[in-house]
């Protein structure tokens, strides 16, 4: 980045993630640790559907199928509560989601 696109990006106000790409998603730093409410998507299991992977909802612990998965109930659960981050369920896994940036966090 040349030194006037730096001086543009900070004057924006937008802070910048440490490697210049995105804008800061502040949706994780409100974050708390969270307990899994299930051991898989209830609603699949009801339904006796299978996923593909599962998510957990870092607001509140709800854990539901992903979006590669056929019913994409942590999507949903994100459209009914306005949670806006989710984690893979597996473990040692550091992937996050900001379903209000679209983006990987």
């Amino acid at each position: 980045m040349n030194h006037e696109m730096r001086i543009h990006a900070m004057a924006s106000g937008v802070p910048s993630s440490p490697n210049g790409s995105a804008p800061r998603c502040g949706h994780v730093d409100a974050l708390a640790p969270v307990t899994p409410r299930s051991r898989g998507c209830t609603a699949c299991e009801t339904r006796g559907a299978r996923w593909t992977a599962l998510r957990l909802c870092l607001t509140c612990g709800w854990v539901a199928c992903s979006d590669d998965s056929p019913h994409r109930h942590a999507r949903a659960h994100y459209q009914e509560t306005d949670h806006p981050v989710a984690a893979a369920v597996e473990p040692e896994s550091t992937w996050r989601w900001c379903y209000v940036h679209e983006r990987l966090v």
